[in-house]
């Protein structure tokens, strides 16, 4: 795509159909494959299979959604082995052979973290009663056996010589405060043996093992207060390379690969600093060489083979790829197999950020990147829309948001915060929100939001914040409160984080009893400001339950919000069907209020 051609608004149609998203890459037996999903057909997911000479095709079933729900947020829901597709639908491990473009269910339940081991599939299988290691026969009539169980959280399950290795986590914990590596004596088909904690406890995140071909056991901690590369020998632990950078990304899901190995055994990493992704290779005496791309954005899903890293890539300028990345030469070769852009958009110009870094009364920096109304001149001043992230372990990304083009191209500036908790700043600032949830991260949402104003580049009375779930509580309880902001638009939000512990899916529970203690509840009588919630009604991380109550509790105070409630949507509203709608109802709601402040 050539950006910069001609400046207009992007249009509802074409931002959504442009946000396709790549996830889960991997290698298989016969190529890469991934996973996509297309807002513009109907936010389903397809598995995509790309070989040379050949290109790229659907793999999977037409009309079957390759989705896992495995600890609520799913991972790892694909395996390719021995020509069979193995995948997880919403009800059970299912097979496909692609000679009949059939799918057969295999194994009711939830799965997920598909590893493919020596003649055998292993996952995770998650029920009421805690987490499964399960291995599953690859032949006609599969037979599936348990290999570890837990009433906490498994994940990771990674085949070695003789070895299985995989994590594990308490249900009181979540992955990035409190995960475990352990590894036990396995064959296939056999039993594990002789289990042995290798790393992680209270104070420690061991995430991502993965056998290197040295036969050695590597994988991340943040036992030095980043996520870095460690590996065993069988007999100690030592470290790969120290990097003041985060070489996993906080595991909301399983299956992610942030590092891979080359086959002169060198290991290739995905390291995030702030709002950047590089990428870097570890040298066999620990030299550290950065590896030159056109992206600033990488999505934990790198598949190496040979001499050759395959990674989901953007910029500010570049929106999501899948490329391969040749790294036999020291200049490296960047070949791309897929991209998510969309023909209405061709040629046209994008706002880029630049990066703001505001310093708060206790002495510590707020970074935030700033997108000014596509086509502005230098000396811009604008109404503007400051993103609070969800997670909130979640960061803002330099990657190319048709989404916040659509609102750049309309004149507004869009402003993303990463605000305290955050994940690219290491384990103190990840967990320093605990207990203050509601508190600090508004107070740098607000911070960003009131130099901006004193700057001169938000336009006063036009300066609004959207977050979508727990960033849509921290945009709830900007407006219950004196600030700069002059509405709000909460996307799937948190409103009450003790009811919230209670029925969110368990594996988020600990999170929950983390960080509330904060704000508290958000209290229609104590908002201030015009508010627009948008949530979809199939929404199981945060139920849509919550916030019909409070717009019935705020249209009883004479505060009636806006309401678009999204039939059979999800968590995730802005890769849904629904995704126009969403966009549409927000600009609205803007335009209004300041329709409503010219009137006055």
């Amino acid at each position: 795509m050539r950006l910069g051609d001609r400046i207009a608004e992007v249009s509802v149609d074409d931002a959504v159909r442009a946000s396709v998203s790549y996830d889960q890459l991997r290698t298989g037996d016969d190529g890469l494959f991934w996973l996509e999903t297309r807002p513009d057909a109907g936010g389903g997911t397809t598995v995509t299979r790309w070989r040379p000479g050949e290109g790229k095709r659907d793999v999977s079933p037409v009309g079957f959604d390759v989705a896992s729900g495995v600890h609520a947020y799913g991972g790892g829901s694909f395996a390719v082995a021995e020509g069979t597709l193995w995948c997880v639908g919403g009800d059970g491990l299912y097979r496909s052979r692609r000679r009949d473009d059939q799918v057969e269910l295999i194994v009711p339940g939830c799965f997920g973290d598909l590893t493919v081991g020596d003649g055998e599939l292993l996952a995770v299988r998650e029920s009421g009663q805690g987490d499964e290691l399960v291995a599953v026969s690859l032949t006609a009539a599969p037979k599936v056996r348990t290999l570890v169980s837990s009433l906490g959280f498994l994940g990771a399950p990674r085949p070695g010589p003789g070895w299985l290795a995989w994590t594990a986590w308490s249900e009181r914990a979540m992955p990035w405060d409190a995960c475990e590596l352990w590894v036990a004596f396995y064959s296939s088909r056999g039993q594990v043996g002789g289990a042995v904690r290798l790393a992680g406890g209270p104070e420690e995140s061991a995430v991502e093992p993965r056998w290197g071909p040295d036969g050695a056991l590597y994988f991340v901690s943040d036992r030095s207060g980043w996520w870095n590369p460690y590996r065993w020998d069988g007999h100690r632990v030592e470290a790969v390379a120290p990097i003041a950078g985060e070489c996993a990304a906080e595991p909301w899901e399983l299956g992610y690969a942030s590092y891979g190995f080359l086959d002169d055994g060198r290991v290739v990493v995905a390291v995030q600093e702030g709002p950047r992704h590089r990428l870097v290779v570890i040298e066999a005496d620990g030299i550290i060489r950065p590896v030159d791309l056109p992206y600033t954005s990488i999505k934990p899903y790198l598949a190496v083979r040979g001499t050759t890293v395959a990674l989901i890539g953007s910029s500010p300028t570049v929106a999501p790829q899948v490329a391969i990345v040749d790294l036999a030469d020291a200049d490296p070769q960047v070949e791309v197999l897929a991209r998510s852009e969309h023909a209405g958009l061709d040629g046209a110009r994008v706002s880029t950020p630049t990066e703001l870094r505001v310093r708060m009364a206790s002495g510590r920096e707020v970074l935030a990147l700033v997108y000014p109304p596509t086509g502005a001149a230098a000396d811009w001043q604008a109404p503007v829309i400051v993103r609070a992230h969800p997670g909130p372990t979640a960061s803002c990304l330099l990657r190319l948001d048709w989404q916040a083009q659509f609102f750049t191209s309309r004149g507004f500036a869009v402003v993303d915060v990463d605000y305290l908790g955050s994940t690219g700043y290491g384990r103190v600032f990840r967990e320093s929100l605990y207990g203050r949830w509601g508190l600090d991260d508004v107070d740098d949402c607000a911070a960003v939001a009131v130099h901006l104003l004193s700057a001169g580049r938000a336009v006063p009375g036009q300066v609004f914040i959207r977050g979508a779930s727990a960033g849509g509580y921290t945009a709830l309880h900007a407006v219950a409160q004196d600030g700069p902001f002059a509405a709000a638009t909460a996307v799937s939000a948190i409103v009450d984080p003790d009811r919230w512990a209670q029925t969110v899916p368990r594996f988020q529970r600990a999170h929950a009893k983390r960080l509330r203690g904060g704000a508290g509840r958000v209290r229609a009588a104590a908002v201030q400001r015009p508010v627009l919630l948008i949530h979809g009604t199939a929404d199981e991380v945060a139920v849509v339950e919550d916030v019909r109550e409070l717009a019935d509790e705020l249209t009883s105070l004479g505060m009636a919000p806006e309401v678009l409630l999204l039939a059979d949507v999800g968590h995730y509203v802005a890769s849904s069907r629904r995704a126009g709608a969403a966009l549409e109802a927000e600009l609205a709601h803007y335009r209004s209020v300041m329709a409503d402040a010219a009137n006055d």
